[in-house]
């Protein structure tokens, strides 16, 4: 099917305001990324100004026209660009000012000696320079790197800079090598090109925010509010896969911080609230990065590590000790003295699955409590013969 450069215009104009409706709709109701939507929104009524202007662009005098449609689609990848900045915190406002600022002097100096010339070739190398560094930014945002709608919104800004690279260089040599027929040929190449654009890039980055929030949403629903440490569904969902996959030694510890209640009701709730999120980044810091570490509710952690029992036994002990002085060090003399009760379980000697290690641990705890608390305790090995 053959269309015209006219209706190609329409289309791509009527696509880009649909998209920034779409994006100013999602504004509205979404939670998170509000400051980029909106960029979005505005660079694509930007894109769409610009290519109306391109139709109407002989009707004014001079190179007007062409200049006003080659800084107003300008505008619209600038903001474009900001927008994906933003995901990392950046912005680019200084350097797109400077930037139209050029273009508006090249135009004023040489646009009537040159109008074809700038206006078929050489107003596309900007464009390929921003959407690289567009691409650039998103494929460079580590917090947007676990998201597979990332790679679609790099290629797309990526191919339609090669696109734009490509127009301002190896065209112009394709039209002095087969003449001006070559130039409409160009022309629709570009609006065809630009109506894929229109289309993917908005979807393309809809996708990218709804997939970062949902990926919040879902870090949210299994993250301990007050410790920041995983819960206990994503201890076990953690532990089950690494259990699963098992080809070094295992052990899992349970904590429990001593006499808490008596620390709640003596000192406060907000002074609870500080021994657990003291435990939470000493235990979190000794156990090490193999490690999985959740609270499993109330004053009960837990970690699995992958090491002996000797070494979980010495990382208890150590996260037991600075525990006990980082809580001293933060409230002082008057403060709280806060311990820990700890109880121990191998993988394999004590259980193979996750509940079975956790039961097991927990006998260690109730051991490590009788004893007089503050202590580590393994769980206790049930004669096969007393158990029947």
């Amino acid at each position: 099917m053959n269309f015209d450069l006219l209706t190609l215009y329409l289309l791509a104009i009527s696509l880009l305001l649909l998209s920034a409706g779409m994006t100013l709709w999602e504004r509205q109701v979404s939670l998170v990324r509000r400051h980029e939507l909106a960029l979005f929104a505005g660079g694509y009524a930007a894109l769409a100004t610009g290519c109306t202007l391109a139709i109407t662009r002989d009707l004014l005098p001079g190179a007007w026209g062409a200049a006003l449609c080659n800084l107003g689609m300008m505008a619209g990848y600038l903001l474009i660009l900001n927008g994906v900045a933003a995901f990392g915190g950046r912005r680019y406002r200084t350097s797109a000012a400077v930037i139209l600022v050029a273009i508006a002097a090249v135009w004023a100096l040489w646009g009537v000696q040159w109008q074809n010339s700038l206006w078929s070739y050489v107003s596309a190398l900007p464009i390929a320079a921003v959407c690289g560094i567009a691409a650039r930014e998103v494929r460079r945002n580590l917090l947007l790197q676990p998201l597979r709608s990332r790679r679609v919104v790099v290629l797309i800004l990526a191919g339609h800079g090669v696109f734009y690279f490509g127009r301002g260089t190896i065209f112009p040599m394709l039209v002095e090598s087969f003449g001006p027929s070559m130039l409409s040929i160009v022309s629709k190449l570009t609006m065809y090109e630009g109506v894929l654009f229109a289309v993917g890039l908005p979807v393309a980055l809809l996708g990218l925010i709804r997939e970062e929030a949902h990926a919040k949403l879902l870090k949210t629903s299994r993250t301990d509010y007050l410790t920041a440490l995983g819960n206990r569904r994503w201890f076990f969902e953690q532990g089950d896969r690494l259990l699963d996959a098992a080809e070094t030694p295992f052990t899992l510890l349970a904590f429990d911080l001593d006499h808490f209640k008596a620390i709640n009701d003596r000192f406060g709730h907000d002074a609870g609230d500080e021994v657990l999120k003291i435990f939470a980044r000493t235990a979190r810091r000794m156990a090490g990065p193999g490690a999985i570490m959740a609270r499993m509710g109330g004053e009960e952690f837990a970690a699995l590590l992958p090491a002996t029992p000797a070494a979980a036994r010495a990382v208890g002990m150590a996260v037991a000790d600075h525990f006990t002085q980082a809580v001293r060090l933060h409230f002082g003399g008057a403060g709280p003295r806060a311990t820990v009760s700890i109880g121990l379980a191998e993988l394999g000697a004590d259980g193979h699955s996750l509940p079975d290690l956790l039961s097991a641990a927990d006998q260690g705890l109730y051991l490590a409590k009788a004893r007089g608390r503050n202590r580590i305790e393994a769980a206790p090995h049930i004669p096969l013969a007393a158990a029947c």
